[in-house]
């Protein structure tokens, strides 16, 4: 059987014989500047050939301690306990801080908190493993087929001119404000009577920037994306592709910038530097 990754990028591939696709993942994609150096890698697409074998064969594997922890095995920790602790990760690899373990693009906005560490495994805001997953699911395999990673492999523009799939990063978090989405203090995006209250105004953003519903999609909108434990998932999902959409229609810059952005740590699209 075909597992569903394997086919979504079939069909991405598909479309992006005749043109340019854009795809956004809601996961991040590259690792801190401070990481990628210890690597002896030159950027972060070499260093993704590599992840899963020779050196790099234990590096998806997430340590189970901390003594564990080590460039080629970043992640931590596997399994829920409380002698695990962020700081094990920042002696391991040898910072100061645990921002020294985050990229630029996930530190605190005037937004939103930081983001947790890519190598933090442990807890309901973790992204590690969706990083593990989508990497060697999605980008790793994407790649080998030709695809092009923003902003490592140029801006977008210089992407969409030579053609193909282009993988970008987006954050649904970030896009919240972009259209004026945000949820205030006491709301939160779980509740479908709160996601709901964004209808007017996702509304009046997709009428400002000429985008136009299927009816399914106005339903869903106006209906706070449904009472069902995914509705959470698919109102993220709509709103990670409306924040696209205000990059790739100009309305908004794709925000990649400095050298780390393209060699190492990757950048959410749409966010500002």
């Amino acid at each position: 059987m075909v597992p569903a990754s394997t086919r979504f990028l079939n069909d991405l591939f598909a479309q992006a014989e005749n043109g340019s696709v854009l795809a956004g993942f809601d996961f991040p994609i590259g690792v801190p500047s401070s990481y990628g150096r210890q690597t002896e890698a030159s950027d972060f697409g070499s260093l993704l050939t590599k992840l899963g074998t020779g050196r790099w064969q234990d590096f998806f594997r997430v340590a189970d301690s901390a003594s564990e922890i080590s460039v080629e095995r970043p992640f931590y920790p596997r399994r829920s306990s409380a002698e695990a602790k962020q700081l094990h990760l920042i002696n391991a690899h040898g910072v100061q801080s645990i921002n020294d373990l985050r990229r630029r693009c996930e530190f605190a906005t005037s937004d939103r908190r930081a983001a947790c560490s890519l190598f933090w495994t442990l807890g309901g805001n973790q992204v590690g493993k969706a990083a593990i997953a989508g990497w060697q699911e999605v980008i790793s395999p994407a790649r080998q087929r030709g695809a092009k990673l923003w902003p490592f492999d140029g801006s977008l523009d210089d992407l969409a001119r030579a053609g193909g799939l282009v993988i970008a990063e987006t954050y649904p978090g970030e896009a919240y404000s972009h259209v004026g989405a945000r949820f205030q203090a006491g709301e939160s995006k779980r509740r479908q009577t709160d996601r709901a209250s964004k209808a007017n105004a996702i509304k009046t953003w997709a009428s400002n920037s000429g985008v136009s519903f299927t009816q399914a999609m106005g339903n869903e909108v106006q209906g706070g994306f449904g009472n069902h434990a995914t509705g959470e998932d698919r109102f993220d999902a709509a709103l990670g592709l409306f924040g696209m959409i205000e990059v790739v229609s100009g309305h908004r810059p794709e925000g990649a910038s400095g050298n780390d952005a393209q060699t190492w740590e990757g950048w959410i699209l749409g966010q500002q530097a």
